[in-house]
């Protein structure tokens, strides 16, 4: 049989070949359309929540289950032919998906039912139900409505190929260096691990690509500025040229995007997007981008001064981050590789999760025979309350075959069943942390760790969610709200309390010095202007592309994304500088954080007001986490997002607590 007709929770990943995904997802297809059809045309007695509104959460549960497989494999286990199985139907998976909200009889049937006698969770869903269908183009006329089909599906197509091109454009560069002596500075995990890389490609010397493992090290660390210059120019030069180029796929996408905005009765795109978000519309946004970075730009411009002057000469891109290291640690006598011993990775994840069993009252298994779809893969089990509430795999390591960056992926979504019984939720949690090497575990930094607690806070919002509607559980929130239970993670990698559960040499079992740890803790303001600006640039230019771009004027992107994020830069950027074009948030989908990537810093807003509670409380006090647990994670968005951080803080958020976090107060 076809795994992934019926995908079980323990998912047989081993077992679903390339040739499966095809009349599977055909199959899974038209089975959907057959539940729609059955809704839309049921007829006798009146609508309401149980014959209406139950029957359209579930009607695409078993192509949502196998299409999050596949969209996993292709993240983490990337081929020509899994590739080429997807393209063949991604575009009619995207056209069935859209198709529902367009459906005149379902839209007629949604609108019939009474929110008289519901509960609040029902008159939520309810209310949001008819909402997006609205927005995505129920009232719109049928020759209005395939438009907005057509557009869809051809989105999803270009977005997919512009996301291939960034994987590949990083996969196809190396840089070889044959002298040892050229690599003074480089850290010896880092020089280890390039030699590792260049053997494991039956090459001599040493072997840097652009993936973050092998590039940061490089750029924070090497003396030798022209190796530094070349990586630089190279990762931002990805996408911009030949084959991978994705300039062209950057213009179709704004254009479509702005023509299904116009479509729906929205002015631009951003404010498409934002419409059910807390910020609303995409001037508010822009002014909560502009108002931070007024907060920020004094500072930011002193921070640059004093690292030139530090320098004593003006800075190049490619120096920055490599005379910031040099003088954090002689401001702070703090080196970033100092720390790597007290962080071995499977004692981080150990310790991380212990740390969370006392705070939220759960238990987590690492399930040790459980199936993986690649060795280096962890499995665990979440328990609570007697019963097993979630699962999910932790994949931590860079392949060729899986994309950059880290990330949290919802593979089941389970919760409170209509029979009373409860179905666990699956998820995975992905990153690319530097691996272990021949004859030493994975030594993480600070920063990696930070990122380890923050797609654990996503998994925990996914298999912790008690709403018992599918399309309200977990992470199914606004975007500018998503982040808030991945961002608060971060904060207990800066407690001494925190750290004492999974901080400790890796050769001798010492706990983070005290002299040590306070040295981390002070160097935490260190250029916390330069590394906020440069998010709000990131916010920024996003904004700006979806709310001002218009095909019909001529206009190079390009040049324009450039003229933005110049803005926030400390330096001059070259003219050839094509970070925009893999910015795979804002173009590897859809949608995606395309007039969202400002949610990071609304987000960061939200958490460090909210871990302030913590701080007061106490940062392991089992009743604040508990309340923290019943009022954000457990709720999905069972209720406005406003109203959730009500409930937890008592109040409404406000900035302070990200000012002085970050040292502008």
């Amino acid at each position: 049989m076809n795994p992934l007709l019926r995908v079980p929770f323990e998912i047989p990943f081993t077992q679903i070949q390339v040739e499966h995904i095809v009349p599977a997802i055909r199959e899974l297809i038209a089975e959907g359309q057959r539940n729609i059809d059955d809704l839309a045309e049921q007829s006798g007695g009146e609508r309401n929540f149980a014959n209406t509104i139950l029957p359209l959460e579930e009607s695409t549960v078993h192509l949502e289950n196998a299409m999050g497989a596949v969209r996993h494999l292709e993240a983490v286990s990337n081929s020509p032919e899994l590739r080429e199985a997807i393209q063949t139907i991604e575009g009619e998976v995207s056209a069935f998906y859209s198709s529902i909200p367009l459906n005149e009889k379902l839209w007629i049937a949604l609108q019939a039912v009474s929110p008289e006698g519901l509960t609040s969770i029902q008159r939520r869903c309810l209310e949001l139900q008819i909402d997006g269908f609205r927005r995505l183009g129920a009232q719109l006329e049928p020759e209005l409505k395939k438009r907005a089909l057509e557009i869809n599906v051809e989105l999803q197509g270009l977005c997919t190929k512009y996301s291939q091109n960034v994987l590949d454009a990083t996969n196809a560069y190396e840089l070889i260096v044959e002298e040892e002596s050229r690599l003074a500075g480089l850290p010896e995990h880092a020089k280890a691990a390039t030699k590792a890389s260049a053997e494991a490609k039956g090459k001599a010397g040493y072997r840097f690509t652009l993936q973050a493992p092998s590039l940061s090290p490089a750029l924070t660390y090497l003396e030798d500025a022209s190796i530094r210059k070349e990586l630089w120019q190279a990762y931002n030069a990805r996408a911009t040229d030949g084959q991978y180029d994705n300039r062209q796929l950057m213009r179709q996408i704004l254009t479509l995007r702005r023509e299904k905005a116009h479509l729906l009765g929205y002015f631009t795109f951003a404010d498409f997007v934002l419409a059910d978000r807390m910020a609303e519309r995409g001037v508010i946004a822009c002014e909560f981008v502009s108002e931070l970075e007024k907060a920020t730009r004094e500072k930011f411009l002193a921070e640059h001064e004093e690292l030139e002057k530090y320098a004593g000469r003006k800075l190049d891109p490619w120096d920055v981050g490599f005379y910031a290291e040099k003088m954090r640690v002689a401001l702070y006598d703090i080196d970033e590789e100092a720390l790597r011993p007290y962080f071995p990775a499977d004692q981080v994840m150990n310790g991380m999760l212990r740390l969370f069993e006392k705070i939220l009252g759960i238990e987590v298994r690492e399930i040790a025979e459980a199936k993986v779809y690649e060795p280096s893969v962890k499995y665990y089990e979440i328990h609570s309350d007697g019963r097993m509430v979630g699962a999910f795999f932790a994949d931590w390591y860079p392949r060729e075959s899986k994309r950059g960056g880290a990330w949290m992926q919802n593979l089941i979504t389970g919760g409170p069943q209509t029979d009373q019984s409860f179905a666990p939720h699956l998820g995975v949690i992905c990153g690319n942390m530097t691996p272990p090497i021949p004859g030493k575990p994975a030594l993480l930094t600070h920063r990696e760790v930070e990122t380890i607690f923050h797609e654990f806070g996503h998994l925990l919002h996914h298999c912790l969610s008690e709403v018992p509607l599918r399309s309200l559980s977990g992470t199914s929130v606004p975007w500018d709200f998503v982040e808030l239970p991945s961002q608060i993670m971060e904060n207990w990698c800066w407690e001494r309390t925190a750290l004492d559960f999974f901080a400790a040499h890796y050769e001798t079992g010492e706990k983070i010095p005290e002299d040590l740890l306070a040295r981390l803790r002070r160097a935490r303001t260190y250029r916390g202007a330069s590394i906020q600006m440069r998010q709000l640039g990131f916010a920024m230019v996003d904004l700006v592309l979806h709310t001002e771009f218009d095909p019909n004027i001529e206009m190079d992107l390009l040049a324009r994304a450039n003229e933005v994020l110049q803005r926030y830069s400390p330096i001059q950027l070259p003219e050839n500088y094509g970070m925009i074009l893999s910015f795979t948030h804002l173009f590897a989908g859809p949608v995606g954080y395309a007039a969202g990537y400002y949610s990071y810093k609304w987000a960061e807003v939200l958490d460090a007001d909210a871990f302030s509670r913590f701080k007061e409380e106490g940062v392991l006090n089992e009743a604040t986490g508990r309340d923290y647990r019943l009022k954000i994670l457990s709720r999905g968005n069972s209720e406005p997002p406003r109203d959730l951080f009500r409930a937890f803080m008592g109040r409404d958020p406000n900035q302070d607590a990200l000012l002085e976090r970050i040292g502008l107060t």
